[in-house]
């Protein structure tokens, strides 16, 4: 789940078909995405982060990624 992506789109009061739309996916995709059951693409993450004038980790990295282990 892309908790913090979801707390940035819904302060910005934008739907799921605005990013859909931005990164050029249809709803659906766009929606397994933002949950989490397939990954966004490197250029989907550079879109949306500059999109909202922010950086792709502090979008997409977890809040505690120092304590996540990489496989």
């Amino acid at each position: 789940m892309q908790e913090k992506l979801l707390r940035i789109r819904k302060a910005h009061l934008e739907s799921q078909s605005v990013l859909a739309k931005l990164i050029g996916v249809d709803l659906r995709t766009y929606q397994n995405k933002e949950a989490g059951i397939t990954q966004f693409k490197s250029n989907e993450m550079f879109a949306i982060a500059s999109h909202y004038g922010m950086k792709i980790d502090d979008i997409f990295m977890p809040t505690n990624f120092t304590n996540h282990e990489i496989n």
